[in-house]
Protein backbone atom coordinates (compact mmCIF):
# COMPACT_ATOMS: atom_id res chain seq x y z
CA UNK A 1 0.00 0.00 0.00
CA UNK A 2 2.96 2.32 0.44
CA UNK A 3 2.80 3.88 -3.03
CA UNK A 4 -0.74 4.73 -4.11
CA UNK A 5 -1.73 5.71 -7.62
CA UNK A 6 -3.46 9.03 -8.23
CA UNK A 7 -6.83 7.30 -8.39
CA UNK A 8 -6.24 5.24 -5.24
CA UNK A 9 -5.09 8.25 -3.26
CA UNK A 10 -7.98 10.39 -4.45
CA UNK A 11 -10.51 7.72 -3.47
CA UNK A 12 -9.20 7.55 0.13
CA UNK A 13 -9.05 11.33 0.41
CA UNK A 14 -12.61 11.73 -0.82
CA UNK A 15 -13.87 9.10 1.60
CA UNK A 16 -12.14 10.81 4.53
CA UNK A 17 -13.30 14.30 3.51
CA UNK A 18 -16.89 13.07 3.41
CA UNK A 19 -16.75 12.66 7.21
CA UNK A 20 -15.80 16.32 7.77
CA UNK A 21 -18.20 18.67 9.58
CA UNK A 22 -15.71 21.54 9.79
CA UNK A 23 -15.95 24.92 8.05
CA UNK A 24 -12.83 23.99 6.12
CA UNK A 25 -10.87 20.76 5.92
CA UNK A 26 -7.65 19.80 4.14
CA UNK A 27 -6.22 16.28 4.05
CA UNK A 28 -2.74 15.27 2.97
CA UNK A 29 -1.85 11.66 2.21
CA UNK A 30 1.77 10.66 1.69
CA UNK A 31 3.80 7.48 1.46
CA UNK A 32 7.19 6.05 0.69
CA UNK A 33 8.76 2.69 -0.02
CA UNK A 34 12.50 2.27 -0.02
CA UNK A 35 15.59 0.69 1.37
CA UNK A 36 19.18 1.28 2.36
CA UNK A 37 22.55 -0.34 2.84
CA UNK A 38 25.39 0.81 5.08
CA UNK A 39 28.97 -0.41 5.15
CA UNK A 40 32.09 0.33 7.16
CA UNK A 41 35.61 -1.10 7.25
CA UNK A 42 34.81 -2.61 3.84
CA UNK A 43 31.99 -4.76 5.24
CA UNK A 44 28.25 -4.31 5.11
CA UNK A 45 26.92 -3.51 8.55
CA UNK A 46 23.21 -2.92 8.01
CA UNK A 47 20.63 -3.29 5.27
CA UNK A 48 16.95 -2.62 5.51
CA UNK A 49 13.70 -1.69 3.85
CA UNK A 50 10.74 0.41 4.94
CA UNK A 51 7.25 1.34 3.84
CA UNK A 52 5.11 4.08 5.30
CA UNK A 53 1.79 5.74 4.50
CA UNK A 54 0.33 8.47 6.66
CA UNK A 55 -2.55 10.92 6.59
CA UNK A 56 -2.65 14.40 8.09
CA UNK A 57 -5.98 16.19 8.56
CA UNK A 58 -6.41 19.90 9.29
CA UNK A 59 -9.91 20.94 10.33
CA UNK A 60 -10.98 24.55 10.78
CA UNK A 61 -13.85 26.30 12.55
CA UNK A 62 -13.60 29.98 11.81
CA UNK A 63 -10.02 30.99 12.63
CA UNK A 64 -9.45 27.96 14.87
CA UNK A 65 -7.68 24.94 13.44
CA UNK A 66 -6.59 21.51 14.62
CA UNK A 67 -4.43 18.78 13.09
CA UNK A 68 -4.50 15.01 13.62
CA UNK A 69 -2.60 12.22 11.89
CA UNK A 70 -3.18 8.51 11.36
CA UNK A 71 -1.73 5.56 9.44
CA UNK A 72 -4.83 3.35 9.29
CA UNK A 73 -7.30 3.76 6.45
CA UNK A 74 -10.40 1.68 7.12
CA UNK A 75 -13.66 3.63 7.34
CA UNK A 76 -13.71 3.70 11.13
CA UNK A 77 -10.14 5.04 11.30
CA UNK A 78 -10.80 7.71 8.67
CA UNK A 79 -13.78 9.02 10.61
CA UNK A 80 -11.78 8.85 13.85
CA UNK A 81 -8.96 11.07 12.55
CA UNK A 82 -11.44 13.61 11.17
CA UNK A 83 -13.29 13.80 14.52
CA UNK A 84 -10.00 14.12 16.42
CA UNK A 85 -8.81 17.05 14.26
CA UNK A 86 -12.18 18.75 14.80
CA UNK A 87 -11.93 18.29 18.57
CA UNK A 88 -8.48 19.89 18.56
CA UNK A 89 -9.71 22.74 16.37
CA UNK A 90 -12.54 23.60 18.77
CA UNK A 91 -10.06 23.83 21.66
CA UNK A 92 -7.46 25.91 19.78
CA UNK A 93 -7.17 29.71 20.05
CA UNK A 94 -7.97 31.78 17.00
CA UNK A 95 -5.03 32.27 14.65
CA UNK A 96 -4.14 35.94 14.05
CA UNK A 97 -2.66 34.85 10.72
CA UNK A 98 -5.63 32.88 9.46
CA UNK A 99 -6.07 32.69 5.72
CA UNK A 100 -8.63 30.52 3.99
CA UNK A 101 -7.63 27.33 2.18
CA UNK A 102 -6.76 27.46 -1.50
CA UNK A 103 -9.35 26.50 -4.08
CA UNK A 104 -8.67 24.41 -7.21
CA UNK A 105 -5.25 25.05 -8.76
CA UNK A 106 -3.61 24.26 -12.09
CA UNK A 107 -0.32 22.37 -11.86
CA UNK A 108 2.30 21.56 -14.45
CA UNK A 109 3.44 17.96 -14.87
CA UNK A 110 6.98 17.19 -13.75
CA UNK A 111 8.75 13.86 -14.18
CA UNK A 112 10.39 13.04 -10.88
CA UNK A 113 9.37 9.37 -10.72
CA UNK A 114 11.52 6.76 -12.45
CA UNK A 115 10.66 3.07 -12.56
CA UNK A 116 14.38 2.27 -12.48
CA UNK A 117 14.70 3.75 -8.99
CA UNK A 118 11.39 2.36 -7.75
CA UNK A 119 12.57 -1.14 -8.77
CA UNK A 120 15.77 -1.12 -6.68
CA UNK A 121 15.93 -4.33 -4.66
CA UNK A 122 18.32 -5.85 -2.07
CA UNK A 123 20.42 -7.43 -4.84
CA UNK A 124 20.99 -3.99 -6.41
CA UNK A 125 21.98 -2.52 -3.05
CA UNK A 126 24.42 -5.34 -2.36
CA UNK A 127 26.00 -4.94 -5.80
CA UNK A 128 26.27 -1.16 -5.36
CA UNK A 129 28.06 -1.59 -2.04
CA UNK A 130 30.33 -4.31 -3.48
CA UNK A 131 31.47 -2.01 -6.30
CA UNK A 132 32.29 0.74 -3.82
CA UNK A 133 34.16 -1.60 -1.49
CA UNK A 134 36.08 -3.04 -4.45
CA UNK A 135 37.26 0.46 -5.37
CA UNK A 136 38.54 0.88 -1.80
CA UNK A 137 40.19 -2.54 -1.60
CA UNK A 138 42.01 -1.99 -4.90
CA UNK A 139 43.95 0.87 -3.26
CA UNK A 140 44.29 -0.66 0.20
CA UNK A 141 41.72 1.75 1.65
CA UNK A 142 38.76 1.30 3.96
CA UNK A 143 35.35 2.53 2.88
CA UNK A 144 32.37 3.70 4.93
CA UNK A 145 29.33 4.36 2.78
CA UNK A 146 25.57 4.65 2.74
CA UNK A 147 23.02 4.26 -0.04
CA UNK A 148 19.32 4.87 0.39
CA UNK A 149 16.50 5.07 -2.12
CA UNK A 150 12.80 5.89 -2.04
CA UNK A 151 9.72 5.94 -4.17
CA UNK A 152 7.33 8.54 -2.76
CA UNK A 153 3.94 10.07 -3.37
CA UNK A 154 2.04 12.99 -1.88
CA UNK A 155 -1.63 13.81 -2.47
CA UNK A 156 -3.77 16.64 -1.11
CA UNK A 157 -7.51 17.31 -1.15
CA UNK A 158 -9.49 20.03 0.58
CA UNK A 159 -13.05 21.19 1.03
CA UNK A 160 -12.45 24.13 -1.35
CA UNK A 161 -11.91 21.73 -4.26
CA UNK A 162 -8.11 21.64 -4.41
CA UNK A 163 -6.60 18.29 -5.42
CA UNK A 164 -2.90 17.62 -6.03
CA UNK A 165 -0.90 14.44 -6.59
CA UNK A 166 2.81 13.91 -7.29
CA UNK A 167 4.96 10.75 -7.39
CA UNK A 168 8.76 10.85 -7.13
CA UNK A 169 11.85 8.74 -6.66
CA UNK A 170 15.31 9.47 -5.30
CA UNK A 171 18.56 7.64 -4.61
CA UNK A 172 21.35 9.07 -2.44
CA UNK A 173 24.86 7.67 -2.21
CA UNK A 174 27.89 8.81 -0.23
CA UNK A 175 31.17 7.20 0.77
CA UNK A 176 34.20 8.24 2.80
CA UNK A 177 37.48 6.40 2.29
CA UNK A 178 40.46 6.34 4.61
CA UNK A 179 44.05 5.20 4.19
CA UNK A 180 45.25 2.32 6.40
CA UNK A 181 47.32 4.69 8.56
CA UNK A 182 44.37 7.07 8.98
CA UNK A 183 46.20 10.12 7.58
CA UNK A 184 44.38 10.32 4.25
CA UNK A 185 40.66 10.69 3.49
CA UNK A 186 38.46 11.11 0.43
CA UNK A 187 34.74 11.67 -0.05
CA UNK A 188 32.12 11.65 -2.76
CA UNK A 189 28.34 12.06 -2.74
CA UNK A 190 25.82 11.75 -5.56
CA UNK A 191 22.04 11.79 -5.78
CA UNK A 192 19.63 11.21 -8.65
CA UNK A 193 15.96 10.78 -9.40
CA UNK A 194 16.90 8.13 -11.99
CA UNK A 195 19.23 5.49 -10.54
CA UNK A 196 20.47 4.51 -14.00
CA UNK A 197 22.72 7.61 -13.75
CA UNK A 198 24.44 6.26 -10.62
CA UNK A 199 27.62 4.18 -10.81
CA UNK A 200 28.82 3.58 -7.25
CA UNK A 201 32.06 1.99 -8.45
CA UNK A 202 33.01 4.95 -10.63
CA UNK A 203 31.98 7.46 -7.98
CA UNK A 204 33.95 5.59 -5.33
CA UNK A 205 37.10 5.78 -7.43
CA UNK A 206 36.98 9.56 -6.99
CA UNK A 207 36.90 9.18 -3.20
CA UNK A 208 39.64 6.53 -3.36
CA UNK A 209 41.88 8.78 -5.44
CA UNK A 210 41.43 11.67 -3.04
CA UNK A 211 42.15 9.47 -0.02
CA UNK A 212 45.29 7.93 -1.50
CA UNK A 213 46.60 11.36 -2.53
CA UNK A 214 45.85 13.11 0.75
CA UNK A 215 48.33 11.20 2.97
CA UNK A 216 50.97 13.11 4.87
CA UNK A 217 49.30 16.49 4.54
CA UNK A 218 51.45 19.58 5.07
CA UNK A 219 50.43 22.55 7.19
CA UNK A 220 49.83 25.94 5.58
CA UNK A 221 49.43 29.15 7.53
CA UNK A 222 45.77 30.17 7.96
CA UNK A 223 44.74 33.25 6.02
CA UNK A 224 42.92 34.33 2.88
CA UNK A 225 43.39 31.98 -0.07
CA UNK A 226 42.05 31.49 -3.55
CA UNK A 227 40.00 28.30 -3.31
CA UNK A 228 38.27 25.98 -5.71
CA UNK A 229 35.10 24.76 -4.04
CA UNK A 230 33.70 21.53 -5.43
CA UNK A 231 29.87 21.45 -5.38
CA UNK A 232 29.95 19.23 -2.27
CA UNK A 233 31.92 21.99 -0.55
CA UNK A 234 29.69 24.92 -1.47
CA UNK A 235 26.21 23.38 -1.41
CA UNK A 236 25.56 23.84 2.32
CA UNK A 237 26.59 27.52 2.29
CA UNK A 238 24.48 28.19 -0.80
CA UNK A 239 21.46 26.36 0.59
CA UNK A 240 21.79 28.32 3.82
CA UNK A 241 21.67 31.54 1.79
CA UNK A 242 18.77 30.29 -0.31
CA UNK A 243 16.91 29.17 2.83
CA UNK A 244 17.06 32.72 4.20
CA UNK A 245 15.37 34.48 1.27
CA UNK A 246 12.04 34.80 3.08
CA UNK A 247 10.28 38.12 2.53
CA UNK A 248 8.91 38.40 6.07
CA UNK A 249 12.32 37.83 7.69
CA UNK A 250 13.79 40.51 5.44
CA UNK A 251 11.05 43.05 6.16
CA UNK A 252 11.20 42.37 9.91
CA UNK A 253 14.95 43.03 9.97
CA UNK A 254 15.99 39.45 10.70
CA UNK A 255 17.69 38.61 7.42
CA UNK A 256 20.76 39.27 5.31
CA UNK A 257 18.29 40.90 2.88
CA UNK A 258 17.09 43.41 5.50
CA UNK A 259 17.62 47.16 5.44
CA UNK A 260 16.73 49.78 8.01
CA UNK A 261 13.10 50.79 8.35
CA UNK A 262 11.59 47.56 7.07
CA UNK A 263 13.14 47.94 3.63
CA UNK A 264 14.84 45.08 1.85
CA UNK A 265 17.54 44.52 -0.75
CA UNK A 266 15.02 43.45 -3.38
CA UNK A 267 16.16 44.88 -6.71
CA UNK A 268 19.69 45.57 -5.48
CA UNK A 269 23.00 44.12 -6.65
CA UNK A 270 23.88 41.58 -3.97
CA UNK A 271 26.64 39.46 -5.52
CA UNK A 272 28.84 39.20 -8.62
CA UNK A 273 26.96 39.84 -11.86
CA UNK A 274 27.89 36.35 -13.10
CA UNK A 275 25.64 34.81 -10.43
CA UNK A 276 22.16 33.79 -11.56
CA UNK A 277 20.09 31.44 -9.41
CA UNK A 278 16.61 30.21 -10.21
CA UNK A 279 14.28 27.31 -9.42
CA UNK A 280 12.33 25.24 -11.93
CA UNK A 281 10.29 22.13 -10.98
CA UNK A 282 10.40 20.88 -14.57
CA UNK A 283 14.20 20.86 -14.89
CA UNK A 284 15.16 17.42 -16.24
CA UNK A 285 18.27 17.08 -14.04
CA UNK A 286 16.69 18.17 -10.76
CA UNK A 287 12.93 17.76 -11.11
CA UNK A 288 10.71 18.57 -8.14
CA UNK A 289 7.03 18.64 -7.19
CA UNK A 290 4.81 21.05 -9.18
CA UNK A 291 3.20 22.30 -5.96
CA UNK A 292 4.39 23.49 -2.56
CA UNK A 293 3.43 22.06 0.81
CA UNK A 294 0.46 24.40 1.11
CA UNK A 295 -0.76 23.62 -2.41
CA UNK A 296 0.52 26.66 -4.27
CA UNK A 297 1.69 25.89 -7.84
CA UNK A 298 5.46 25.84 -8.36
CA UNK A 299 6.86 27.45 -11.46
CA UNK A 300 10.18 28.75 -12.71
CA UNK A 301 11.28 31.68 -10.53
CA UNK A 302 14.52 33.65 -10.86
CA UNK A 303 15.73 34.58 -7.38
CA UNK A 304 19.05 36.23 -8.27
CA UNK A 305 19.55 37.52 -11.81
CA UNK A 306 23.07 38.63 -12.76
CA UNK A 307 23.75 39.33 -9.10
CA UNK A 308 20.53 41.29 -8.46
CA UNK A 309 17.90 40.08 -5.96
CA UNK A 310 14.76 39.57 -8.04
CA UNK A 311 12.38 37.63 -5.79
CA UNK A 312 11.80 36.45 -2.24
CA UNK A 313 9.39 33.75 -1.17
CA UNK A 314 6.64 34.27 1.38
CA UNK A 315 3.68 32.68 3.13
CA UNK A 316 0.20 33.25 1.79
CA UNK A 317 -0.62 35.29 4.89
CA UNK A 318 2.38 37.58 4.49
CA UNK A 319 1.82 38.01 0.76
CA UNK A 320 -1.82 38.92 1.40
CA UNK A 321 -1.09 41.33 4.25
CA UNK A 322 1.63 43.13 2.26
CA UNK A 323 -0.07 43.06 -1.12
CA UNK A 324 2.82 41.03 -2.54
CA UNK A 325 2.80 38.32 -5.16
CA UNK A 326 2.34 34.97 -3.40
CA UNK A 327 5.54 32.98 -4.02
CA UNK A 328 6.13 29.60 -2.34
CA UNK A 329 9.58 28.40 -1.25
CA UNK A 330 11.16 26.51 -4.18
CA UNK A 331 11.67 22.77 -4.49
CA UNK A 332 15.13 23.04 -6.08
CA UNK A 333 17.97 25.49 -6.66
CA UNK A 334 19.68 25.91 -10.04
CA UNK A 335 22.80 28.03 -10.20
CA UNK A 336 24.06 28.88 -13.66
CA UNK A 337 27.72 28.23 -14.43
CA UNK A 338 30.14 27.98 -17.29
CA UNK A 339 31.56 25.20 -19.44
CA UNK A 340 34.80 24.59 -17.57
CA UNK A 341 35.36 21.29 -15.83
CA UNK A 342 36.86 21.03 -12.36
CA UNK A 343 40.15 20.09 -14.03
CA UNK A 344 39.98 23.23 -16.19
CA UNK A 345 39.55 25.38 -13.08
CA UNK A 346 42.57 23.73 -11.46
CA UNK A 347 44.67 24.29 -14.61
CA UNK A 348 43.77 27.98 -14.53
CA UNK A 349 44.82 28.48 -10.90
CA UNK A 350 48.24 29.99 -10.19
CA UNK A 351 48.11 29.37 -6.44
CA UNK A 352 45.16 28.10 -4.47
CA UNK A 353 43.51 25.36 -2.45
CA UNK A 354 41.14 22.69 -3.71
CA UNK A 355 38.37 21.96 -1.17
CA UNK A 356 36.46 18.69 -1.49
CA UNK A 357 33.98 19.24 1.29
CA UNK A 358 32.95 21.60 4.10
CA UNK A 359 31.82 20.03 7.31
CA UNK A 360 30.31 20.88 10.71
CA UNK A 361 28.97 24.21 9.50
CA UNK A 362 27.47 26.49 12.14
CA UNK A 363 25.93 29.98 11.93
CA UNK A 364 27.86 32.90 13.43
CA UNK A 365 25.78 35.91 12.33
CA UNK A 366 22.39 35.49 10.59
CA UNK A 367 22.33 39.07 9.30
CA UNK A 368 25.57 38.73 7.35
CA UNK A 369 25.19 34.96 6.84
CA UNK A 370 28.61 34.42 8.41
CA UNK A 371 29.28 30.72 8.96
CA UNK A 372 32.12 28.71 10.44
CA UNK A 373 33.11 25.11 9.81
CA UNK A 374 35.89 22.80 8.69
CA UNK A 375 37.33 21.51 5.45
CA UNK A 376 37.46 17.73 5.27
CA UNK A 377 38.14 14.59 3.24
CA UNK A 378 40.63 15.92 0.69
CA UNK A 379 42.21 19.42 0.79
CA UNK A 380 45.02 20.09 -1.67
CA UNK A 381 47.46 22.90 -2.54
CA UNK A 382 47.50 24.02 -6.19
CA UNK A 383 50.38 25.81 -7.87
CA UNK A 384 50.74 26.77 -11.54
CA UNK A 385 47.70 24.73 -12.54
CA UNK A 386 48.69 21.51 -10.80
CA UNK A 387 47.77 19.85 -7.53
CA UNK A 388 51.09 19.86 -5.67
CA UNK A 389 50.41 18.20 -2.31
CA UNK A 390 47.72 17.63 0.34
CA UNK A 391 47.36 20.20 3.09
CA UNK A 392 45.99 19.95 6.60
CA UNK A 393 42.40 20.90 7.08
CA UNK A 394 41.32 24.40 8.09
CA UNK A 395 38.57 26.06 10.06
CA UNK A 396 36.90 28.72 7.92
CA UNK A 397 34.83 31.83 8.65
CA UNK A 398 32.96 32.87 5.52
CA UNK A 399 29.66 34.22 4.25
CA UNK A 400 28.16 32.92 0.99
CA UNK A 401 27.35 36.55 0.12
CA UNK A 402 30.98 37.62 0.46
CA UNK A 403 32.04 34.42 -1.27
CA UNK A 404 29.84 35.14 -4.30
CA UNK A 405 31.23 38.68 -4.46
CA UNK A 406 34.77 37.27 -4.60
CA UNK A 407 33.96 35.02 -7.54
CA UNK A 408 36.83 34.35 -9.91
CA UNK A 409 35.48 31.58 -12.19
CA UNK A 410 32.55 29.20 -12.57
CA UNK A 411 32.56 25.62 -13.87
CA UNK A 412 29.86 23.40 -15.31
CA UNK A 413 26.95 22.82 -12.87
CA UNK A 414 26.54 19.38 -11.31
CA UNK A 415 23.63 17.84 -9.41
CA UNK A 416 24.19 17.89 -5.65
CA UNK A 417 21.52 17.39 -2.95
CA UNK A 418 18.68 17.86 -5.44
CA UNK A 419 20.11 21.11 -6.86
CA UNK A 420 22.49 22.14 -9.64
CA UNK A 421 25.67 23.90 -8.50
CA UNK A 422 28.89 24.63 -10.42
CA UNK A 423 32.40 24.25 -9.03
CA UNK A 424 33.68 27.74 -8.22
CA UNK A 425 37.00 29.49 -7.91
CA UNK A 426 36.79 32.10 -5.14
CA UNK A 427 39.30 34.78 -4.12
CA UNK A 428 40.15 35.61 -0.51
CA UNK A 429 38.33 32.73 1.17
CA UNK A 430 39.04 33.06 4.89
CA UNK A 431 40.71 30.21 6.78
CA UNK A 432 41.09 31.16 10.44
CA UNK A 433 42.98 28.22 11.96
CA UNK A 434 44.31 24.74 11.31
CA UNK A 435 42.48 21.55 12.20
CA UNK A 436 44.09 18.22 13.04
CA UNK A 437 40.99 16.38 11.76
CA UNK A 438 41.64 14.29 8.64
Amino acid sequence: MAILSKEEAQAILKKALAYSKADECEITLSGNAGGNIRYARNEVSTSGAEENVSMSVESRFGKRSGVATINEFDDKSLEKVIRRSEEVARLAPESPEYIELLGPQKYSTTKEHFDTTAAIDPAYRADAAAKSIAAASAKGLTAAGFLEHYANFVAKLNSKGLFAYHPSTTVDFSVTMRTADGTGSGYVTQDFSDVSKLDTGKASQIAAEKAANSKNARALEPGKYTVILEPAASIDLLQNMFGNMDQRSAEEGRSFLSKAGGKTKLGEQLVDERITIYSDPSNAEVPSAPFSGDGRPQQKVTWIDKGVVKNMYNTRFWASSKGSVSTPPPGNMIMEGGNQSLEDLIKGTKRGILVTRLWYIRAVDPQTLLYTGLTRDGTFYIENGKIMYPVKNFRFNESPVIMLNNLDALGKPQRISGSLVPPMRIRDFTFTSLSDAV
